[in-house]
């Protein structure tokens, strides 16, 4: 299956159906392209029953065209979009583009795996147009909830498509670079055949909350404790760090992070000079300080077991332990397939006595989604004219409320499929379902294994 000079084809082989593990095709003109190569700590139905915390798409497909793929766009640091690079590396081995803060996360990555120097990372910003095989890829800044996400204009002679990944219209993100409805509308003006677009949050009405609107909600609860707070929320959200930060500051108490994913993003964001905080204390001293003047930060918000919080949750934590009356702030709502561990957690911390509030237990925000919700989706709508649109990012139920937002909206055709399934875009449109295998990988100690869907 090799795509001709008139053909333009797209081909999720993960991250359609689902939420996470991204990784998707663009195939024209005897070349391919990879946006995004991300993982999932979850089954296909929500569950961990396979045994395999880590999962990622099977890259087989592509893989076995290895000397056609031209490049890998990362579009953002999160997991489920950078994750699988390190371990999927020797079967596709090809150059990757992604903007300075998502290269520096890759680059740790890479270090842990023994491939510092070996992967060619090639730095881009947002307004850069490269390229990249037989397209022409421009990056588009968008605010999300991890600094400087970018979507990408994919370019061939006969079609323009809009790749969004994650993002939301955040008017104050707090860190990295903000959006610009000029330059959605001038990608209106010049023509988007097709928008591929995020859907996890397209049966919320309405628009998402912007990262400045917690402000008011997270000091309400830190001003108003009376012994230690910890904060759990994702560890890769520097805005609500820096929000976080600040509050420390206003209410006497000392910034303190737990989990090393934390640490980590917070080395990284400093390094390319997207964090220039220096009031977090050294975890180690945690333990020594009054209880009213402690602030921590800590990773584990979805109950996910030997991260800070779950270790907090059952007092084995080294650094320091919660006593009755202090409080655990979830500053994150939970992803599909975690709600039990999640309230096991709470349950540990009841019985201990701590005091927990979430999004869903307080009316003040807390916590603010990284994306689009229907009033967004169409803005984005309004602002880009898109011919058709593919909806992906999401379970069915999230793709099909977009196509159905798209439809209200006017946009003349959506297609709606899942991994596998190969969009013809050009020369004509059609689906055709299940053309190519998508399955998954589970990391064992031995390597990778194939997951029996």
């Amino acid at each position: 299956m090799t795509p001709g000079q008139s053909d333009v084809w797209f081909l999720p082989l993960g991250g359609c159906g689902e939420i996470g593990m991204n990784m998707n095709l663009y195939g024209h003109d005897d070349s391919w392209l990879m946006v995004d190569c991300g993982i999932t700590f979850r089954d296909a139905d929500g569950t961990n029953r396979s045994g395999y915390r880590v999962q990622m798409p099977d890259p087989n497909f592509i893989a076995e065209r290895r000397d056609s793929l031209a490049g890998i766009v990362l579009t953002h640091a999160h997991e489920d979009h950078i994750g699988a690079v390190p371990h999927l590396w020797k079967q596709l081995q090809c150059p990757i583009f992604a903007t300075s803060f998502t290269a520096e996360m890759l680059r740790r990555k890479l270090v842990e795996h023994g491939l510092d120097n070996k992967v060619p990372i090639h730095l881009v910003e947002a307004g850069d147009r490269r390229r990249i095989g037989s397209f022409y890829v421009q990056w588009i800044a968008h605010t999300h909830s991890i600094p400087d996400p970018c979507g990408v204009v994919i370019e061939t002679p006969t079609l323009r498509i809009f790749h969004t990944a994650d993002w939301k219209l955040d008017p104050a993100p707090q860190v990295g670079h903000h959006y610009a409805e000029s330059t959605y509308r001038a990608l209106g003006d010049a023509g988007v055949d097709v928008m591929v677009c995020d859907s996890t949050c397209a049966p919320v009405k309405g628009h998402s909350l912007s990262e400045q609107d917690l402000y008011p909600g997270l000091k309400h609860f830190v001003e108003n404790a009376t012994g230690r707070v910890a904060v759990g929320c994702f560890g890769s959200n520097i805005a609500r760090l820096k929000t976080l930060s600040r509050i420390a500051k206003e209410t006497d108490r000392q910034l303190g992070l737990l989990g090393r994913s934390l640490i980590n993003t917070v080395s990284a964001a400093r390094a390319v000079g997207l964090w220039d905080e220096d009031a977090e204390i050294d975890a180690a001293h945690l333990g020594y300080l009054p209880p009213e003047a402690v602030l921590l930060v800590a990773t584990g918000s979805q109950g996910e077991t030997r991260t800070a919080l779950d270790r907090l949750s059952r007092e084995s934590l080294r650094e320091l332990a919660l006593t009755p009356g202090d409080l655990v702030m979830l500053s994150a709502r939970a992803i599909p397939g975690n709600e039990n561990d999640i309230n096991n957690m709470i349950e540990r911390f009841s019985m201990m006595g701590v005091n927990v509030v979430r999004p869903e237990t307080t009316e003040l925000a807390i916590h603010a989604s990284g994306h689009p919700a229907q009033e967004e989706l169409a803005l984005l709508y309004e602002w880009t004219q898109p011919d058709v649109l593919i909806p992906v990012h999401g379970e069915m139920e999230h793709m099909d409320a977009q196509v159905d937002i798209a439809k209200a909206c006017g946009i003349p055709r959506r297609l709606n499929g899942r991994n596998g399934d190969l969009f013809v875009l050009a020369p004509n449109k059609a689906i055709r379902r299940e053309a190519a295998p998508a399955g998954r990988l589970g990391l064992a100690k031995k390597g990778l294994k194939k997951i029996a869907m």
